[in-house]
């Protein structure tokens, strides 16, 4: 599902945040990536979703090598992802419903297709009620959840998610991630960046901690290992 092969990350600016990763990610896994601030998680993060190029090395997701993937063909490669942010990232001009539906209407799906999915997921979410609420009538833990919708509306593969409980309080945290372990359970490969040492340490999956642009710890019912 997800295969990193020596891979290597250099910033024009000398900066390397990632130094020869070599980790596989197999089909319905639900992985967490830690470590200290500054170790290269986001940098891991991102070259998987592609908004960054590894400098050396092979990236493969859903059998596509991402180091020689196109820029033209970066859009396509994202149908068959979901990513999550920590700043949720909606359209504010659009409803609950249209923030959703854009993911499946720029792939052009059948209307009465995207009406069906849409209510799905906003169902498994807990937010049909909502669906035309704007981003700013909702509260930071709802704006998550429409995120987490919409990153799930075309049945990806993979979800990939970048500090997702980050601005949220903790009873809301749990929330959200009550929505993550329902997605994996269907199926779906969950990958989550976090800094949440509850999180990881009551919900048991395997973790994979950073250090230096590294990979020093890949335990299959990990714990969060830092303080704080």
């Amino acid at each position: 599902m997800i295969e990193m092969q020596n891979v290597q990350k250099t910033y024009p600016n000398g900066v390397k945040a990632i130094n020869g990763i070599n980790v596989k990610i197999n089909q319905g896994e639900f992985v967490y990536i830690v470590g200290p601030s500054g170790a290269g998680k986001s940098t891991f993060i991102k070259m998987m979703y592609r908004e960054e190029k590894p400098t050396t090395g092979q990236i493969l997701v859903n059998g596509i090598n991402l180091a020689k993937l196109k820029n033209s063909k970066v859009p396509i490669f994202r149908r068959n992802l979901g990513v999550v942010f920590q700043d949720f990232k909606l359209l504010p001009k659009l409803t609950v419903y249209e923030n959703v539906a854009f993911a499946l209407e720029v792939i052009e799906e059948h209307p009465e297709k995207i009406k069906t999915r849409v209510m799905e997921v906003l169902d498994l979410v807990k937010l049909k009620h909502k669906v035309r609420s704007l981003p700013d009538e909702l509260s930071g833990g709802e704006q998550q959840r429409i995120s987490i919708a919409r990153s799930i509306v075309n049945n990806p593969k993979v979800v990939i998610a970048d500090e997702p409980t980050g601005n949220l309080d903790p009873e809301t945290s749990w929330e959200i991630m009550d929505i993550f372990e329902e997605i994996n359970k269907r199926g779906t490969t969950v990958l989550m960046a976090t800094h949440n040492r509850e999180i990881v340490n009551t919900i048991r999956k395997r973790v994979i901690a950073i250090e230096n642009g590294k990979i020093v710890r890949d335990e299959v019912r990990g714990e969060y290992g830092y303080e704080g």
